[in-house]
């Protein structure tokens, strides 16, 4: 199986090395890494790698503990290798291809681009702040979303990453119209702590709502309103 590790090592000469070889006597076959952040002296990478499915995932967080310096964030099983933003120009040749689907090809395409479970396209009524709780309803959910789907508070509606207390990871951004957001999630499975949506991964998922937005326009608000009419 697919699996993203991701760690927060020294960035210094070797470190990536040592960690890359530690992962390999571990029995993981590294399919790609993604430097997602370098500051401070400290790196963030997420290592793909293909894992002997009767392996105990516990060998591997083993030996990336005895690295010094070396953190495991998170590890998670993931559909396929991250892809990059090539990938992106695609899927907004896709929505605008197609705009009368275009949102939920943005919704069905996010958990691939993102190593995630699931993403959701939900409505935050316009009167979220004097409601209790900011409700939300949504509007399209992609394959593997739970059923029924709890949606985490999303408001106040700015792109941020966000964690619930029952472990599941979220990436949320706005399309600045209708009321509309984007939900990307990530859970626990089979005793594998996911990692939290990293800053980078934020910023790209809000590249993308922003970019769809804009080319979807009014279709937003007519997708938006049978949503409007449950919240009433």
């Amino acid at each position: 199986m697919l699996l993203r590790v991701r760690v927060t090592l020294p960035d210094r000469p070797g470190a990536l090395g040592q960690v890359a070889r530690t992962l390999g006597v571990a029995g993981a076959d590294i399919v790609q890494v993604v430097v997602l952040e370098r500051l401070g002296g400290r790196a963030v990478d997420d290592f793909t790698v293909v894992w002997p499915g009767a392996s105990r995932v516990e060998r591997l967080l083993a030996g990336l503990a005895a690295i010094p310096g070396v953190q495991v964030d998170g590890v998670w099983q993931a559909i396929g290798a991250p892809v990059n933003g090539g990938h992106d120009a695609e899927l907004l040749a896709q929505v605008a291809a197609n705009p009368a689907d275009g949102l939920a090809t943005l919704v069905d395409a996010m958990p691939g681009l993102l190593a995630a479970d699931w993403a959701a396209a939900a409505m935050v009524p316009a009167d979220w702040a004097a409601r209790s709780g900011g409700e939300s309803q949504v509007v399209y959910a992609s394959w593997r979303a739970p059923s029924p789907l709890r949606l985490p508070e999303v408001t106040p509606l700015r792109a941020r990453p966000l964690v619930e207390p029952g472990g599941a990871r979220y990436a949320v951004a706005p399309f600045g119209r209708a009321g509309l957001v984007l939900l990307v999630a990530r859970t626990d499975e089979d005793d594998l702590p996911a990692a939290a949506f990293h800053v980078t991964e934020v910023d790209r998922v809000a590249q993308l709502v922003r970019a769809a937005a804009v080319i979807l326009g009014d279709r937003l608000d007519q997708v938006a309103e049978p949503a409007a009419a449950d919240l009433v």
